[in-house]
């Protein structure tokens, strides 16, 4: 078994020690970042839809929470293909909402 602490002895061709170049691990930490961003945004949501429905909230009311959701899930899918310019923007975008639906008023 491998010991992560250690160089690995058979690194990847044209990489020093096997590692990525430093734009691959901070776009991957971007991505991550976003993902879990827009992850929080549905998740509220989703709170928001069961509140709802044990409340016997209208379905105009539903609908819209749903539609509200299924848009930041699209926009979660869009980030498996999305590049820097687009995962930072997203990124930002829900970051912003995020505080917004947490801060109502604010």
């Amino acid at each position: 078994m491998h010991d992560p602490a250690t160089p690995d002895p058979h690194p990847a061709p044209g990489r020093a020690g096997g590692q990525p170049p430093d734009d691959d691990l901070d776009g991957a930490a971007d991505h991550e970042v976003a993902v879990e961003l827009v992850g929080q945004v549905i998740a509220w949501y989703s709170q928001r839809i069961l509140a709802a429905r044990r409340a016997g909230a209208t379905p105009q009311t539903l609908n819209e929470l749903i539609a509200q959701r299924l848009e930041c899930v699209q926009d979660r899918d869009r980030l498996d293909t999305a590049d820097a310019q687009e995962t930072a923007r997203l990124a930002a975008l829900y970051a912003a909402r995020l505080k917004e639906l947490q801060n109502p008023g604010s």
